[in-house]
């Protein structure tokens, strides 16, 4: 199957090609037909399997289809994070390049001013962070009365992250009548029960089960004290001085303190988290997608905005201690068939974590010895 079976417009077609798209990945396949058809999705799909694209390029087309319609914002994309929202609006420019529609993209920890300007000379589709559009909306710069699509993205992470009032603020400033796509990346039992009071009688999209790992990444532990993680990863990352190596740590401290280990080491590196400012955040990861620095170390929830498409090697510095976690980690590697590298450390602490992890992807991780 190609884009061209999923009935999309021209305009749309033209730019997915233009950038050498042509067959749709699984969660687009099943879930751009639910949505031109105008009704409610639950989408749960893994990060990297092309989730923004399956309610992108239905919003735009139904969009371009009712342009006659009256002027405001018609669509809005509520996401967690600022990187979130740019790789979003980045997807909206890239399909909607042929179209007249506007995008609109608005996020909290910078200036208010220049977004308020841009919600003012008038916007079709407005994607979002929930503290920043609250903000906006009780300054009555933005109004959602007239909201005909409503996408929740990245679900899970919105809620883990302590938006759930946010969003039920955001909802009812919402008109009753219309279509709502829910996505997540997993779908606890909460998750699934908040999906079900927003939704009218939803289609539900399950692509690639959370237990599954890429054939294409080659998986390994290494059983090390804590106390000698540094030194370990000092080591593997000397080894591949030229390989970009996203390091994932349970915590934002861990983070932090790793940064500044791995600096007095001569090795340069940034680190993302919610501590972070929104500038500085953005900042590594432009230093990072560019190859200005090679190690960029990371907590789970920032990390939901990295979408970097050749990344040769992620590496576990603490194990998660949800099973599930370690699926979405190393799904940053080995995507659209290439190869990746997913490394991880195992102290004496997170062995019951590794055992879990393994159950849930059902084989044994190769164990590496420690060479130092």
């Amino acid at each position: 199957m190609n884009f061209k079976d999923l009935n999309i417009i021209t305009p749309i077609l033209d730019a997915i090609e233009q950038v050498g798209y042509t067959a749709p990945t699984p969660i687009q396949k099943q879930a751009i037909p639910i949505v031109l058809d105008r009704k409610d999705i639950i989408g749960c799909a893994q990060t990297g399997t092309g989730k923004t694209a399956s309610f992108a390029i239905p919003i735009l087309q139904i969009l371009h289809n009712n342009e006659h319609a009256n002027k405001g914002i018609k669509a809005l994309i509520l996401t967690p994070t600022r990187e979130l929202a740019i790789q979003i609006s980045d997807n909206f420019k890239l399909y909607g390049q042929n179209l007249s529609l506007k995008h609109t993209t608005i996020f909290g920890g910078v200036s208010a001013e220049k977004q308020i300007n841009q919600v003012r000379r008038g916007c079709d589709i407005l994607i979002a962070t929930p503290g920043r559009l609250l903000d906006l909306i009780n300054q009555n710069v933005v109004k959602l009365n007239q909201i005909e699509l409503f996408v929740l993205d990245e679900a899970d992470r919105m809620l883990d992250s302590g938006f759930i009032h946010d969003i039920k603020k955001i909802l009812t400033k919402l008109p009753k009548k219309k279509q709502t796509l829910f996505f997540s990346a997993t779908m606890p039992t909460e998750i699934r029960k908040f999906a079900q009071s927003i939704l009218y009688k939803p289609t539900e999209v399950n692509v690639t089960p959370v237990s599954s790992t890429a054939k294409t990444i080659e998986q390994s532990v290494y059983f090390v004290d804590k106390e000698n993680k540094q030194e370990l990863l000092i080591h593997l990352l000397k080894d591949k001085p030229k390989e970009r190596i996203l390091v994932f740590t349970r915590t934002k401290y861990g983070a932090d303190k790793l940064v500044k280990k791995l600096l007095k080491a001569g090795i340069q590196s940034a680190a993302i988290h919610g501590n972070k400012s929104q500038n500085a955040r953005q900042r590594a990861l432009e230093n990072f997608k560019t190859n200005t620095i090679n190690v960029l170390i990371a907590t789970d929830i920032a990390a939901r905005g990295i979408d970097i498409d050749e990344l040769p090697c992620v590496v576990n510095y603490e194990l998660p201690n949800i099973s599930e976690t370690y699926v979405h980690r190393i799904g940053r590697t080995g995507r659209a068939g290439a190869n990746g590298v997913a490394i991880s450390f195992c102290d004496e602490t997170e062995k019951k974590d590794l055992m879990n992890i393994q159950k849930l992807i059902g084989f044994k991780i190769p164990i590496k010895k420690v060479e130092l």
